[in-house]
């Protein structure tokens, strides 16, 4: 099982500033940023999120058995698999012998959750650091420009572009930029781009293909 999406995702749901933090939800930006230009804001808020990845993957690569990591992943992705074959040809006798090691499975999975999520504890602080002190004040609200709406989820609370409505509100942020990308949304794009290179190359990937 490939993790690197989830963990993206987790490490990147937080960068939507929250209505306790003041102003408007996703309102990370400035109406004079340091860095004007679609093209170089572009690139630059890219090349955060390379510098960001590269971070991460080495202080996963620091701090993970990644050895261990990977036989726990195929032990358990293992026992998975052959688990649902049991169930699918209903032979009962396997299924039976397969769930004795429930307990172990969970303990490996647990463990492996554990040692996922360690490296989190030391990248998050900077992650937050940099994006409410330093990007904010380096670029504007909105980054880059979508030909299509990128809002696959519904509500509010995961917003990649800026929506037709808000384009139309002369309060919102958003005025006149329909399908605009959002500063959190164009990294968190960009580090999925290139999250998969960068772990294969530090070998931090928990692809087990």
């Amino acid at each position: 099982m490939d993790f690197n999406f989830i963990l993206l995702f987790i490490d990147s749901a937080f960068l939507q500033l929250p209505d306790f933090l003041g102003g408007e939800r996703m309102a990370l930006g400035s109406d004079d940023p340091m860095i004007k230009g679609l093209i170089i804001t572009m690139f630059a808020v890219s090349g955060f999120g390379i510098l960001l990845n590269i971070f991460n993957s080495a202080v996963r690569r620091k701090m993970v058995d990644q050895t261990k990591l990977k036989r726990i992943m195929k032990e358990t992705k293992a026992w998975q698999k052959e688990r649902m074959s049991a169930m699918r040809s209903k032979d009962t006798a396997r299924s039976a012998e397969l769930n004795k090691k429930s307990s172990y499975m969970n303990k490996m999975s647990m463990e492996m959750m554990q040692m996922n999520m360690r490296p989190m504890m030391i990248t998050f602080v900077p992650l937050i650091l940099i994006f409410y002190l330093v990007l904010p004040v380096l670029f504007s609200y909105t980054v880059a420009i979508s030909p299509i709406p990128l809002n696959v989820i519904p509500g509010d609370m995961f917003q990649l572009t800026c929506t037709a409505e808000q384009a139309l509100d002369t309060t919102h942020i958003c005025f006149g930029k329909e399908n605009h990308l959002m500063l959190w949304a164009w990294y968190f794009l960009s580090s999925i781009a290139f999250s998969g290179i960068i772990m294969r190359i530090t070998k931090t990937s928990m692809d087990l293909g």
